[in-house]
């Protein structure tokens, strides 16, 4: 039986292949047949090889995109820089008690009044009891560097001329997020013996927070509605007199 289908299988090979020259058996075309379906089966595994690379040529990429995406403190730095040229009202939202600074009835408003590459300067102004009258003593100052972020406190007097306490704060605790970022006190934080300094949250178009924090929770706070600008107020005192960068007591 064996003998027969090889017998077939020669006759059926030999009379339905292509004319070929005479120097060509059927073996030979056999063989030639052969080598022609290896290299297809080559080209198929190389296509799936190419296909098989398209999804890992992608996750690579998507992981490039994600590499390339920015800090958290720089979108935050971002949301700081929107709100440039412009000023909002604001509240005391939390006080320990025997707290004197404010009492709660105070108008008070933050001002992104001078925004540069690397520094942010928001002055905050505390209306007092007497109507008319402004404490314009105080600007935070946001500065920018490769390992983090760093909140200054600069205080004048009406004259212009520096507090005593003035340019206290601290740089950036952790990696913090768009929306908010913790400043430690080493002083404070030494006295205390847990974290201690300052918080600053904000969200645009929404919220803008400012705080200070003991053992990771606000103790002192303050909120201004960023959906409502209001006119700019006023310089800040001394804001003519670039500061000396000198800390004072924290």
């Amino acid at each position: 039986m064996a003998r027969v289908l090889e017998t077939d299988l020669a006759r059926v090979t030999a009379d339905e292949l292509p004319r070929m020259p005479d120097d060509l058996s059927p073996e030979n075309v056999r063989v030639r047949m052969q080598t022609k379906i290896a290299k297809l089966c080559s080209i198929a595994g190389l296509m799936g090889t190419v296909a098989c690379a398209a999804p890992h040529a992608a996750a690579t990429h998507s992981s490039l995109e994600i590499e390339a995406a920015p800090a958290p403190r720089d979108v935050f730095w971002e949301n700081l820089q929107r709100q440039c040229g412009e000023a909002f009202s604001g509240r005391l939202t939390l006080e320990p008690p025997g707290d004197g600074m404010l009492t709660g009835t105070e108008e008070l408003v933050v001002h992104f009044r001078a925004c540069e590459e690397e520094e942010v300067r928001v002055p905050f102004h505390i209306e007092k009891e007497v109507e008319g009258i402004w404490d314009r003593s105080r600007t935070w100052v946001f500065m920018r560097h490769r390992e983090g972020l760093e909140l200054r406190h600069d205080h004048r007097r009406p004259d212009g001329t520096e507090d005593r306490r003035t340019w206290y704060g601290g740089f950036t605790a952790g990696e913090g997020t768009a929306h908010r970022q913790d400043f430690a006190s080493p002083e404070r934080t030494a006295r205390a013996g847990v974290p201690v300094g300052w918080r600053v949250e904000i969200v645009p178009g929404e919220r803008y927070t400012y705080g200070t924090t003991h053992d990771g929770d606000y103790d002192w706070r303050i909120d201004f509605d960023l959906s409502r600008p209001i006119a700019e107020p006023p310089p800040p005192w001394g804001h003519r007199i670039p500061p000396t960068r000198r800390p004072g007591p924290p």
